[in-house]
């Protein structure tokens, strides 16, 4: 989600970092252009397509995943990150993400959307109502700690889940966001994330790899069945994660103009790519193509090609896509059997790893014609490494910080109220514990 594109683009490419940051003006004080109707209905679609990749895409794509007495929990866990989060972007998280000029955090000027009215507009989205633009921002802080659930799952209190959305939304994402997007140091210096995949992806990947460590692994691993309760679930949300992932990368253009056209484009092939790569490294290996297999790949696909999607070209995205799809398999399927840890539904092996992976790539294959205004030299190909170095960058800074304030929160909420349910809860299910109900088909 290359948030300054738009502007760049629109303006002349003569807008300062500060001036991209700055807040909302009214209608009668802004010179920016006006309203257009057409990239307004695309983004009010793209903000709708976006909340569906939570719920119901995530939650029916990990529900499907785990046992039976787990399903309810699970959906609980995308329902209630939704809901809390959606209250915090409104209270705070979108004044410190995308508004002031600071390097490392926006300002308190919105908070509790104060400045926000009928006719206000953000520097960074001219040409449609901030309203939509804040909208649109809030789903993207809306699925990116719901992914953390992947890695947690089966084991983690309800009450420390959701108390652990609301200080890594504030904590986390909001500065990272800021740094990338909002006009901070990241961006500024060059880094190119298009629609998340440090942001977003290779964010939300990290915590979970760190929670799945400092939950420890799941009662009976390695010596009872794990299997999915149902497959069709996960189906179907990763259905609707594929569709509504064109809001999240095309919808990033913030116009409905050539660049979203390229963006749908490159996120379609690189996805298909990715679930033929998975698929046919499974199928060598395992001697059979399973159903979760395709679905995964496809997933890795969609997260590997979102920092890249609105600079590279047809050909680019297909070879990040199978780069993603056999690198996110090994990662997954292998390389967590290998250093032990359980990363329940493989939001490190997914995310984490095809979002860096992505983002790395973004500095190999962005090409200067595809978005001439935010790549004007391209990437590694086109020989710029210098492109590459700054991926390389917003890769490591954005692990190592997530990394560090993810423990933080945990250890926090782990030597207070506790983060992991008791073994009996455990072993009993967390739907009839944690929630009083049950699913009985």
């Amino acid at each position: 989600m290359r948030k300054r594109d738009a502007s760049l683009r629109l303006w002349g490419g003569g807008t300062t970092i500060a001036a991209l940051a700055a807040p909302a003006v009214t209608w009668a004080q802004s010179t920016a252009p006006k309203i257009d109707s057409g990239d307004t209905a695309w983004m009010l679609v793209s903000s709708l397509l976006v909340l569906m990749m939570t719920i119901p895409g995530l939650a029916l794509f990990y529900a499907g995943m785990v046992r039976r007495k787990n399903i309810l929990a699970t959906l609980a866990q995308s329902f209630g990150a939704t809901c809390v989060i959606t209250v915090l972007w409104m209270i705070a998280g979108y004044s410190l993400a995308f508004t002031g000029s600071g390097p490392w955090i926006g300002g308190f000027t919105y908070v509790l959307l104060k400045p926000l009215g009928l006719t206000s507009i953000s520097a960074l989205a001219p040409t449609i109502p901030e309203s939509v633009y804040m909208m649109f921002q809030m789903t993207f802080a809306i699925i990116t700690p719901a992914l953390i659930a992947g890695a947690l799952a089966d084991r983690m209190k309800f009450s420390a889940f959701l108390l652990f959305m609301a200080a890594w939304l504030l904590l986390v994402y909001c500065p990272i966001a800021h740094w990338v997007w909002g006009g901070g140091w990241l961006g500024a210096a060059g880094a190119l994330d298009y629609a998340g995949g440090t942001v977003v992806h290779l964010n939300a990947g990290t915590a979970g790899l760190v929670a799945a460590l400092m939950l420890g692994k799941r009662k009976g691993l390695g010596t009872e069945s794990f299997a999915p309760h149902n497959l069709a679930y996960s189906v179907i949300g990763a259905s609707l994660l594929w569709v509504g992932w064109f809001g999240f990368n095309a919808g990033s253009a913030l116009t409905s103009g050539f660049n979203a056209g390229m963006a749908m484009v490159a996120t379609q092939i690189a996805t298909a790519g990715a679930a033929l790569a998975w698929m046919a490294a499974e199928w060598a290996v395992a001697k059979k193509p399973s159903v979760l297999g395709m679905v995964s790949g496809a997933v890795a696909g969609l997260v590997a090609i979102t920092p890249a999607s609105g600079y590279v070209n047809a050909s680019g995205a297909l070879l990040i896509g199978l780069a993603a799809g056999a690198v996110c398999y090994l990662s997954a399927v292998h390389l967590k059997h290998r250093f032990g840890y359980d990363d329940a539904l493989d939001c490190w092996g997914v995310h984490g790893v095809g979002g860096a992976l992505g983002a790395i790539l973004t500095g190999v294959f962005a090409m200067k014609e595809i978005n001439p205004s935010a790549a004007p030299k391209g990437g590694w190909l086109e020989g710029n490494f210098h492109q590459l170095a700054l991926q390389v960058l917003d890769v490591g800074v954005t692990f190592v910080y997530c990394a560090a304030v993810t423990a933080a929160i945990l250890f926090v909420l782990k030597v207070t109220i506790g983060i992991r349910v008791s073994e009996d809860v455990e072993r009993e299910g967390l739907d009839i514990n944690l929630h009083g109900e049950v699913v009985h088909a």
